[in-house]
């Protein structure tokens, strides 16, 4: 029998191979190594399935391919999906869209606490040097670099310490941020244990933050948060968002303020539902 990982990654892609592929090279070549990716493929094409079948020998860590049929987005069915294949205790969970620094997984690893979830941020890039990154480029670390990033026409911005900032100058702006330390479906890390108690995501929820609804009743379970947004540090790479509309975002704000005003921790909409 294998063994059980410290850590499973688990991210959610949608027909977006070329960005997967960099992602997937993220991975590669992080210092911490005791991990698996789990894939949440919410209804790709047989070209996904390839790529990752073909990564799958390349790469050094395991990969888990959890796959639904194309209905719509329902990123929060298959996230479920995938978070009951996880084998191990902790998760981190990312996008296929956001390329990790090569000391992602192990920020995370180092701050995981029990009564606790992780919550780290995203520098976005245009989509003309997010085409431009290489696998060398991932492998040396220069998709990091403000220095290189502003050779292809990166503006400065003070959003640029999220790539630059180490040691203490990150904790300190960990510290001070006015952004709450939310489950960020792009950048959160927690126990498996404590997501499963909640249920998972709630399925009735589709674009505009299912994250934070779950993260909202992990605080009503009695959980605490940490900021890393400075510290857990991943590329976002630009793309197209067809499935976004006001509807589903005035849904999901409904779901949100009820899960507050009554301090629900439990959905039964979740991972476990009533036939």
């Amino acid at each position: 029998m294998s063994k059980i990982p410290v850590i499973s990654v688990v991210i959610s892609t949608y027909n977006a191979e070329a960005w997967l592929e960099k992602v997937l090279y993220g991975f590669q070549y992080q210092d911490f190594k005791d991990f698996e990716l789990v894939v949440a493929d919410d209804g790709s094409r047989q070209a996904t399935k390839d790529l990752i079948d073909r990564m799958a020998s390349v790469v050094s860590y395991p990969i888990v391919h959890v796959w639904q049929k194309d209905e719509g987005f329902q990123k929060s069915r298959i996230l479920n999906k995938a978070v009951v294949a996880s084998n191990a205790p902790y998760i981190v969970m990312t996008d296929g869209d956001c390329i990790p620094r090569k000391d992602f997984l192990s920020v995370h690893a180092a701050h995981m606490e029990p009564g606790y979830f992780l919550s780290g941020g995203y520098f976005m890039l245009p989509m003309n040097i997010s085409k431009a990154i290489t696998k060398e480029d991932i492998a040396n670390g220069d998709c990091f670099k403000v220095s290189w990033l502003k050779n292809l026409g990166l503006k400065s911005s003070f959003k640029n310490n999220k790539l630059s900032a180490k040691g203490f100058l990150a904790h300190l702006l960990n510290k001070v941020t006015p952004t709450n330390a939310s489950w960020n479906g792009h950048n959160a890390s927690g126990y498996k244990a404590d997501i499963l108690k909640v249920n998972g995501f709630d399925e009735r929820m589709q674009y505009g933050g299912q994250d934070r609804e779950l993260g909202e009743r992990l605080f009503n379970l009695g959980l605490k948060s940490k900021q890393l947004r400075y510290s857990a540090v991943v590329v976002h790479l630009d793309h197209k968002r067809g499935y976004k509309n006001q509807e589903s975002i005035d849904k999901n704000r409904a779901i949100r303020d009820l899960v507050k005003a009554e301090k629900l921790c439990f959905t039964p909409f979740g991972i476990q539902q009533k036939a």
